[in-house]
């Protein structure tokens, strides 16, 4: 169950989360964004059900972390341990550029570290190449 089109953002920072949403309108990126202010609510929405019973997963995960009640890490190890999300695309979109963040991120089964450009242009323009790779040239596990 894949919903190509939904991207989740995990993002706690209403400055960034906002940044991220506004590079996605510009460049003219459809896709629907689902967002989660903390790990929690990720968990929640990965793994949880709506109405119908399940929820398609999205397409790629875009994940923060420093976030507050459960840690990007953490959400990250949760993803990998369970047999529906464990293939899905993790890319870490982070400000950390610690050592131990990023070595851990990989070795927990992050696909990508991307650390948030502080520059504007260059942040929509990473975005737009993030995009590009993975919502049109990866072909995703099957699932």
């Amino acid at each position: 169950m894949h919903s190509a089109a939904t991207i989740l953002l995990i993002e706690d920072n209403p400055d960034d989360e906002a940044l991220t949403l506004r590079a996605i309108s510009k460049n003219a990126i459809g896709n629907p964004v689902v967002v989660a202010r903390d790990g929690v609510e990720a968990v929640d929405y990965l793994f949880g059900t709506d109405d119908s019973g399940n929820r398609p997963l999205p397409a790629i995960v875009l994940l923060d972390l420093k976030l507050p009640r459960i840690d990007g890490l953490e959400v990250l190890r949760r993803i990998r341990a369970d047999e529906r999300t464990a293939l899905l695309p993790v890319v870490i979109l982070t400000t950390s550029s610690e050592p131990r963040d990023i070595e851990q991120a990989y070795q927990l089964g992050a696909n990508s570290y991307i650390r948030k450009p502080v520059d504007y242009q260059q942040f929509v323009q990473t975005v737009a190449a993030l995009a590009s790779y993975w919502l049109s040239l990866n072909v995703p596990a099957a699932r």
